[in-house]
């Protein structure tokens, strides 16, 4: 059997039973209490493809790179490496085989140099480090693969998209012949893909392969020469991109017709739910994060905020919910002042909060999904009395919203800690949705979630706006806003730079703003 796939390089490449596969693995299976995140999976991976890896939230895909890393150990299945069967017991094992990986969350030192961070955890470094010659070799690779970060600049002085640079860095600079990108564009300006575009072209084309994990079927079909599909922890199907489609790809994925498009209503406005004036605050370490914002959300619209991230979204979302000092400036939401309110004030004036952070933020850890989904409601007479929690009353709660959300967890008592990112990303939305009664601060609502539970997260957002609700969504998913928001304002460096309709909104306008081209700053965003 032989084949030809058209990838990324833009040249023809024979993939097949005449080419030794780089990377296979084997009946890959790897079980945790109450579920099996991979059911003797199979996966090939040649030399010069990108592999894109694809399915639903706890279809496995992370558990499975994450063996291939070295972070978990497969109960059964077997990894080879150019023909040789090997153990992987650690990341630096997999390093040591030519496989790395680039986390969605960055794993950098924020407080040392670009060159220090490359070359932390390296077994083989002399007593003394010879870090000019660090330098040299970073900067040789930023010229061969467009990869070019100042080696003496500190990680907290760097754009998302340069962190990431430094991340794929740091696995060339260890010569791997296997990168693992997990959802590398979600924090990306699309000129950034654009550019990761590049990278991954040069890097290719230089005979090395790659695994793209991504829940966005365009980049799928923009990055990928093949792509394996995973479904409740088993491959059900291998397919060459240009021989598939964006459609075909969902049906896999979710055993349904998918619908790319939401059906979205004209906006009929009504009064000003949430007003903020001339807001600033300071982010965690102390600097500004908020210089001057001003913006309106009313009944029944959805303003999305556009920004690459770190630009003062969060700090903005946290604000509005109370969870962030402001120290000037005005919040009103419905007409009440709620300027540095406290959290629970403003939960009692209907505001709910989908958070960036759901670990450290969205959930608790170590309580049960029903005691999760309960976190806003336990103080009504259904789920308590006085001090005493009635627990049977919670889990009928929390049964409602498991099957009404399709969240997938073995039972509602099972620790939230344990299930996957998509499943704690669906609790909190199933929480917050319920709970809302005026306005919705969503931020990320649909990060990290596949194509039917992000379908069916916007129809929400869309009948929440519907039944009146003032939605405020901040993502950096620019098909997103353009989709489902009214109004686009861009962020940047803590200020609004320019407001758009929708309908009028240029993709690549909306880009160049995001990354400080073209900008004009406002005030008011009405």
């Amino acid at each position: 059997m032989l084949f030809l796939a058209e990838g990324i390089v833009g040249q023809k490449m024979t993939v097949g039973e005449s080419q030794e596969p780089l990377l296979r693995m084997v009946g890959i299976t790897k079980r945790f209490p109450g579920v099996v995140a991979n059911d003797h999976v199979d996966l090939e991976l040649y030399q010069g493809e990108v592999l894109a890896l694809l399915g639903e939230n706890g279809a496995g895909k992370s558990t499975l790179m994450n063996v291939l890393n070295g972070l978990y150990r497969a109960d059964e299945g077997s990894i080879y490496v150019r023909g040789e069967r090997v153990g992987i017991r650690s990341p630096r094992d997999a390093y040591e085989l030519g496989i790395g990986m680039v986390h969605q969350n960055f794993m950098l030192v924020e407080t040392m140099t670009v060159a220090e961070n490359v070359v932390l955890g390296l077994r083989d470094l002399s007593f003394r480090l010879d870090l000019g010659g660090v330098k040299r070799r970073l900067q040789e690779l930023g010229e061969q693969y467009g990869l070019k970060v100042d080696p003496d600049a500190y990680i907290w002085q760097l754009s998302v998209g340069e962190q990431q640079r430094v991340e794929i860095l740091k696995l060339l600079y260890r010569d791997v012949d296997v990168l693992i990108l997990d959802e590398p564009t979600a924090v990306l300006t699309p000129q950034e893909v654009d550019d990761l575009v590049e990278v991954l072209r040069r890097v290719i084309g230089d005979g090395k392969a790659a695994v793209f994990i991504t829940h966005k079927l365009r980049e799928v079909m923009k990055f990928a020469d093949r792509v394996t599909v995973l479904r409740d922890g088993k491959n059900v199907a291998t397919r060459l991109t240009r021989e598939t489609s964006p459609d075909a790809l969902a049906r896999l994925m979710v055993g349904r017709e998918v619908l790319f498009r939401v059906e979205k209503t004209a906006c009929e406005p009504g009064d000003a739910v949430l007003e903020v004036d001339s807001l600033r605050a300071l982010d965690d370490k102390g600097l500004p994060a908020l210089r001057g914002v001003s913006l309106t959300v009313r009944a029944g619209e959805i303003v999305g905020i556009a920004g690459v991230a770190g630009n003062g979204q969060r700090e903005l979302a946290e604000v509005i919910t109370g969870l962030r000092q402001a120290m000037g400036g005005e919040v009103y939401v419905s007409q009440e002042r709620m300027t540095n309110c406290r959290p629970l004030r403003a939960i009692r004036s209907g505001v709910a909060h989908i958070p960036e952070d759901r670990i450290g933020m969205g959930l608790v850890g170590d309580m049960s999904v029903a005691e999760n989904l309960a976190l806003k409601a336990y103080r009504d007479s259904a789920f308590s009395r006085g001090p005493v929690l009635h627990p049977e009353g919670m889990r009928r709660f929390a049964e409602e919203l498991i099957d009404g959300f399709a969240i997938v967890t073995p039972r509602a008592e099972t620790r939230v800690k344990f299930l996957s990112g998509g499943n704690l990303q669906k609790t909190i939305l199933a929480r917050e949705l319920t709970a809302c009664e005026g306005l919705l601060v969503a931020v990320h609502p649909t990060r990290g979630l596949d194509v039917g539970a992000t379908e069916a997260v916007r129809a929400q957002l869309l009948e929440e706006r519907d039944r009146g609700t003032a939605v405020l969504l901040i993502s950096e998913d620019l098909d997103e806003l353009l989709e489902v928001a009214d109004r686009i304002a861009v962020m940047f460096e803590g200020q609004i730079v320019g407001t758009r309709k929708t309908d009028d909104a240029g993709r690549d306008e909306i880009g160049l703003m995001m990354a400080g081209d073209g900008m004009e700053k406002e005030g008011m965003a009405t």
